[in-house]
């Protein structure tokens, strides 16, 4: 049998008293971090029979001496280092292989921060897309923003402090001076919720520097009738500019002045004169 056991994210009365009989009674816990998961259970005062790493690095060998524990009765807990394991995380091969071998699964379910964020920034909660950590390199994470951007539905990501500001220049420039969410610390004692657009957000933290502990970014989707808008008022002003602008600095100036991105801007400009030149060609 396996069990996917969430654990606090900050506050230890996230934990519920199922989640503790669980751990407690588990043959072995398999976890993302043995040493934070021991102290975790130290101040839980949950008395652990054994644990095993199983983290992203060392998955592909835990797993098949995981499934052949489970296959002689044992009993697993598996626990990420904070709230619900799986989520970004290699946990779901470990249950499809369960699946495989017909092992049993069950969760205990508890903490997670994605939807404890979503309900903290006051974005639309209907529909919502989790990408988890985005791209170190910056052409990367722009690629991975633009191929999501027209999601239908409030964007939620996983961020370091280290990279924020780079982060929201690039979500500014992709996706637009969108409405969006910081949300730290959730359920510690510093737990803050900071809203507003992506141009405030930036300047509020180039004036008082990057702010500390665990971060969730919460984007509103793609407005629909902003985006209409704006993409009526760009086609009207698209001719004009490009008479004195070079295609790269007419993207820039009409993304200014439309709050579309950078990329669709541009993406729209060599459509534009891929248009015009094949009219030109059948005059």
């Amino acid at each position: 049998m396996l069990y996917l056991v969430s654990t606090p994210i900050g506050n230890l009365g996230d934990i519920s008293s199922r989640a503790k009989k669980v751990l407690a009674e588990a043959d072995l816990v398999a976890c993302e971090d043995t040493r934070t998961s021991r102290q975790l259970f130290s101040l839980l005062g949950i008395s652990v029979r054994a644990t095993t790493p199983y983290h992203e690095h060392n998955a592909d060998t835990a797993r098949p001496r995981l499934i052949q524990k489970l296959k002689e009765g044992a009993v697993i807990a598996l626990v990420s280092d904070a709230g619900t394991p799986l989520i970004s995380d290699p946990g779901y091969r470990l249950v499809r292989d369960c699946y495989a071998a017909g092992i049993q699964v069950s969760v205990v379910p508890g903490a997670n921060a994605v939807l404890s964020a979503l309900q903290l920034s006051g974005l639309p909660s209907d529909a919502f897309f989790f990408y988890g950590f985005l791209p170190p390199k910056r052409h990367a994470r722009q690629q991975a923003l633009s191929r999501i951007q027209s999601v239908p539905a409030t964007l939620i990501f996983y961020e370091t402090p280290q990279r924020l500001k780079d982060v929201l220049s690039d979500m500014k420039a992709v996706l637009g001076n969108r409405q969006m969410a910081v949300v730290r610390e959730i359920t510690k004692k510093f737990e803050e919720t900071r809203r507003g657009t992506i141009a405030e957000l930036m300047a509020f933290y180039d004036e008082q520097g990057v702010p500390k502990g665990e971060l969730v970014l919460v984007v509103e989707r793609e407005p629909e009738e902003k985006k209409r808008i704006a993409q009526t008022d760009l086609t009207s002003r698209m001719a004009n500019v490009l008479k004195t602008c070079s295609v790269r600095d007419a993207s820039s100036l009409l993304a200014a002045e439309t709050g579309l991105s950078k990329k669709e801007v541009y993406q729209a400009i060599l459509a534009y004169q891929k248009e015009i030149a094949h009219e030109d060609k059948r005059v």
